[in-house]
């Protein structure tokens, strides 16, 4: 039984070792390659998210285990998607744009790969030594929350944008530099403490899942007949969720800052003796 949660991280390595090698055949002639490795990202999340569900179903989970799931993830979520992201959004910009301005995206682009990787590696770090860790802004009590956007969502972003381009490689100064914008804000929201909803209230064990188990088949059907626009859809809303919980709890905050201020000014004035 050890074996069985080991073979689904088996399956998350060998997606992201051909997401790898797809990434680097992939050509403005052959552009399926890109679209493939898109594919065995997307592919490899459940492998990613049924291993812990496994080991812990069948109480079989160990130091070894997570570990492995740790080490799986950095390349499949990790150097798959940021090899990917190079080569697809920068690598392939055509060779009739101004030299300089080429050189300095593909730099830059390199660069902003990498830091996407090394916020991946930090997340996972700053997880496995975690204990019930509470986000910057907290949620509703009793809700479970990740701390920062989970590597395998980031990763999906990254795969779904390209996927939603049937692997067609960016042929575009201006594209390539939202591009990197996008491939920066999440490395950043990786390494951020804002809170994103997580998948672990979903309870399939539930004596009526009905309503659940239909919701399911909507979303498989939705994915397998339109993905290129259901997934860049669904992607791109988990991943401005967070932003927009931080941004309305910040506004609260300073709303309910702001009623202390003036509720303190007031009952000081009251008090205060004429002259």
């Amino acid at each position: 039984m050890y074996i069985l949660p080991s073979m689904f991280t088996a399956g998350n390595i060998a997606a992201g070792y051909y997401a790898i090698m797809q990434s680097l055949q992939g050509s403005v002639r052959e552009p399926h390659h890109f679209d493939y490795a898109a594919l065995a990202i997307g592919f490899a999340i459940p492998f990613d998210a049924l291993d812990g569900r496994i080991a812990r179903m069948t109480n079989t989970t160990s130091d070894f285990g997570k570990e492995l799931d740790s080490l799986a993830d950095v390349i499949t979520f990790g150097v798959a998607p940021s090899i990917l992201a190079f080569s697809w959004g920068v690598h392939m910009l055509p060779a009739a744009l101004d030299p300089a301005l080429r050189e300095k995206l593909v730099q830059i682009g390199g660069f902003l790969c990498f830091v996407f990787l090394l916020c991946g590696a930090s997340r996972l770090a700053r997880f496995n030594i975690s204990h019930d860790p509470v986000p910057k802004n907290p949620g509703r009590p009793g809700r479970k929350y990740f701390v920062g956007m989970p590597i395998p969502a980031a990763a999906g972003v990254v795969a779904a944008v390209v996927h939603a381009f049937a692997g067609r490689p960016v042929f575009n100064q201006w594209i390539a530099v939202v591009w990197l914008a996008l491939v920066g804000l999440l490395g950043f929201l990786m390494v951020s403490t804002w809170r994103f909803w997580s998948g672990k209230e979903i309870n399939l064990s539930s004596r009526h899942p009905f309503q659940l188990i239909i919701l399911i088949g909507l979303v498989i059907y939705l994915l397998v007949f339109f993905s290129r626009i259901v997934l860049p859809i669904m992607a791109l809303i988990y991943m401005f969720s967070g932003i927009v919980a931080r941004i309305a709890y910040s506004r609260q905050r300073h709303r309910k800052t702001a009623q202390a201020e003036t509720l303190s000014s007031s009952s000081t004035s009251s008090t205060g003796t004429p002259a």
